[in-house]
């Protein structure tokens, strides 16, 4: 997306889009390592057996260990953005972000590998929520959508440069366990290699202004109005502080999670219960079984270790051109329709998937073997999968999240999403490893399904349009 391409939709001369774009980039930064940190240990998975000699569940909790920190990051971040601005919060994730990659890379012990991860997991969870509520807090509703959805593709470019670079080294090296430079084994590099945007990240973060949203709550007045000023231009950074404020009038006290319980009925807001909504189906569709364990999944069909890692690359670059599908369309056809058309084509690619594995035997090595024509499909379909959900859930779910709910209760609303997101995601991750064992990729895949067709009815039911509504407009 251009500059060009989106000062055509300015109110007024006085907008800079470009700055904004620029902004909104520096805090997609945090995505592209939200996608980093979850893909690079997909090829990693062999080091760390053979390291740490840990068992099937050893290694599913190693997997999955990152996602409890996402959890708590999740949750607390969005509580942080109301006391320490949304910028402040990001910054302590780029030097969380930083740490864990070289602790990670560094780990002779299960134990150490699994804190150094978990403070990832801190990181992760806390940019996940906060880089796509910056960005609805600085943005224009004419674009906010394009702009949260740069997000997704952030976060997919994280996915596929960790591929990438999985491949490569592994390459290189001969083997993920083959020794490499200075006499460490590549899988360690491969957790070593994050620590470059980490470092870029949290420089650039040090120079782009607050949001003037969160200015506004903690009644710096002066300085929300000086960078809506650099924004939208005098004129209308002045109508837009008095929308904010208009929009805060009627309830000023400090924000806490009990906003999220409804005076009227004393029960948990319906927006949050849809929020929650959107943050699981989007997990429960198994999208990260095959981010986390896809390497492990081709592998387990008769690919080759560097064939599996190449799959990995060509899903990433799918999902790359998905999320542009969905830069194009989302502030033009809206949100709704994009999860409803991506969770009929994930129920179908998915169904064919599990058709796929549940024709294939086991060999002597216990190895599904599939035909030749069954492979195809397993691959095709799968690979079909992941463009739906990187053109639909992928994107539309972080951008309703950060733009969803009401001023007052965005930061909690945020952090209770957020972490129900990553406690789904921590669920799958944990038990596909379990599932592979008990009842087989086709069982696994079957459940995946079921949640797929599920969500079209969720959608269908409870998820309401946000396209082109102002922050100040939406209802809680």
């Amino acid at each position: 997306m251009t500059s060009a391409s989106l000062s055509s939709t300015r109110a007024g001369s006085g907008e800079n889009t470009g700055f904004i774009i620029l902004i909104s980039c520096v805090a997609t930064i945090g995505g592209f390592l939200f996608g980093f940190d979850s893909g690079v240990i997909n090829g990693t998975v062999d080091g760390l057996k053979d390291t740490f000699q840990s068992s099937s569940a050893g290694i599913g909790f190693e997997v999955a260990s990152m996602l409890l920190g996402c959890a708590i990051g999740a949750f607390f971040a969005g509580r942080l953005g109301d006391r320490l601005g949304r910028r402040g919060v990001l910054i302590i994730a780029a030097v969380m972000f930083l740490f864990s990659a070289l602790g990670a890379g560094a780990a002779h012990s299960s134990t150490v590998f699994i804190i150094a991860r978990v403070i990832g997991g801190f990181a992760v969870g806390a940019a996940s929520v906060m880089s796509p509520a910056y960005i609805a807090e600085v943005a224009s509703a004419r674009y906010r959508g394009r702009l949260a959805t740069v997000q997704q593709i952030a976060i997919i470019s994280g996915l596929f440069c960790a591929f990438l670079s999985n491949y490569l080294l592994a390459k290189a090296a001969g083997a993920s366990t083959e020794s490499l430079w200075l006499g460490q084994a590549a899988w360690r590099w491969m957790f070593w290699m994050q620590a470059i945007p980490s470092l870029l990240f949290l420089c650039l973060l040090l120079v782009i202004p607050e949001s003037p949203r969160f200015l506004v709550v903690k009644g710096r007045r002066d300085q929300a109005l000086a960078v809506l000023t650099r924004l939208y231009g005098p004129a209308e950074a002045q109508a837009k502080i008095t929308e904010i404020e208009g929009s805060l009038s009627q309830d000023q006290h400090r924000p806490t999670f009990s906003d999220l319980i409804s005076k009227a009925t004393g029960k948990l807001r319906p927006i949050v219960w849809i929020g929650i909504g959107l943050a699981v189906f989007q997990q429960l569709v198994g999208i990260n079984v095959v981010f986390y364990y896809g390497a492990v999944l081709w592998q387990a069909v008769g690919f080759s270790e560097n064939d599996a890692l190449l799959i990995n690359v060509l899903s990433g670059a799918l999902s790359i051109g998905a999320c542009l599908v969905t830069v194009v369309l989302i502030d033009r056809i809206g949100r709704k329709p994009l999860l409803w058309v991506g969770s009929v084509g994930m129920a179908i690619s998915l169904a064919l998937v599990t058709i796929a594995f549940a024709s294939g035997s086991l060999d002597a090595g216990g190895k599904l073997q599939l035909s030749d024509s069954m492979g195809v499909l397993a691959l095709v379909a799968a690979n079909v999968y992941v463009i739906f959900f990187n053109m639909s859930w992928g994107p539309v779910m972080w951008v309703m999240l950060g733009e969803m709910f009401p001023n007052q209760i965005r930061g909690s609303g945020l952090a209770v999403a957020g972490a129900a997101q990553w406690t789904a995601n921590f669920a799958i991750t944990v038990s596909f490893p379990v599932l592979l064992g008990s009842i087989g990729l086709a069982g696994a895949y079957g459940i995946y399904t079921v949640a797929a067709v599920l969500s079209v009815f969720f959608v269908l039911r409870f998820v309401k349009e946000t396209k082109g509504k102002e922050l100040e407009q939406m209802e809680g």
